[in-house]
């Protein structure tokens, strides 16, 4: 046992310790964010995050686009935020880029389609 938790530490900080930023969770400003935000995939297929009850770096986040809808709280980090499999990156004022992944029902494949959404 002892063999396999030395494995996984090791790996842990050869591989999965990179993927963490080493910046705090800090107050952003409500307005950038709040809001309903629209935008389009590569595909075509709209979607809308709407933002709401900015607090500090807390949120209530809520994203749709066809049949899917998640709705949850958000801790908004780097500029960013995530909410069920989509991330939320505010690029500039009233600008923000959102990449979903998409898992295929029957082929388990997965892809990320990405857009850019205007605050509204």
């Amino acid at each position: 046992m002892a063999d396999v938790m030395s494995i996984l530490s090791s790996n842990y900080m050869a591989v999965g310790a990179t993927n963490f930023t080493n910046t705090k969770y800090v107050a952003v400003d409500p307005k950038a964010y709040e809001g309903t935000w629209t935008g389009k995939y590569g595909n075509n297929k709209s979607f809308t995050v709407t933002v709401s009850n900015v607090n500090g770096f807390r949120a209530m986040a809520k994203y749709q686009s066809g049949g899917t809808v998640n709705y949850q709280p958000v801790l908004i980090k780097d500029s960013a935020f995530r909410v069920g499999d989509s991330k939320f990156t505010l690029t500039k004022a009233g600008t923000a880029l959102v990449k979903t992944v998409i898992t295929d029902p029957v082929t388990s494949a997965t892809s990320v389609s990405s857009g850019y959404a205007k605050q509204g």
